[in-house]
């Protein structure tokens, strides 16, 4: 089955993370989106959104981080409610892949609960799209990994952005 898909490299793009004071102030009323248009397009065009990030101190980099405030915004991602309780969801995605690296080992993650995922899920996708299903790959040890790991690593990321209705 053919795809398509659009790239985005937040670094290539020099994306901006932070939100402006004007994006701040407008947050909890009509968001601007002014200086998003294109990031916020492609997002309400997608039914898929693969992440490719390292995770830093078992957090998301911070130029990711602002791409979710910026980009998952209200009015994009989320409505809120009138009365601020819960947010109503607006995001259409059916999947959404996460594949990061990690240079701690496996259980350095879990002991920690898998903060990154448990974020992701939970907060980001439970909140604006909850029908998607989530595939979450983390590369353990990744600066360590001999010839043979990578090989089992990039069979693993082929067969997590091995979509199938």
């Amino acid at each position: 089955m053919d795809h398509q898909f659009r790239l985005q490299d937040l670094y290539k793009s020099d994306f901006d993370p932070r939100l402006s004071a004007k994006e701040r102030a407008s947050y909890h009323a009509q968001f601007d989106q002014t200086a998003l248009t294109q990031e916020t397009a492609n997002l309400q065009w997608a039914e898929a959104v693969i992440l490719v990030y390292p995770t830093w101190w078992f957090g998301f980099p911070a130029i990711l981080k602002g791409w979710f405030y910026r980009v998952w915004a209200p009015g994009v991602a989320f409505d809120h409610a009138e009365d601020l309780s819960a947010i109503k969801p607006l995001l259409k995605l059916k999947h959404v892949v996460a594949i990061t690296t990690l240079g701690s080992p496996w259980w350095a993650d879990f002991a920690l609960l898998r903060p990154v995922r448990r974020v992701l899920k939970t907060a980001i996708l439970r909140a604006c799209a909850p029908q998607a299903k989530l595939t979450y790959l983390s590369i353990y040890k990744a600066e360590k990994l001999t010839p043979g790991q990578v090989k089992v690593a990039q069979n693993r990321v082929r067969t997590a952005v091995s979509f199938r209705e």
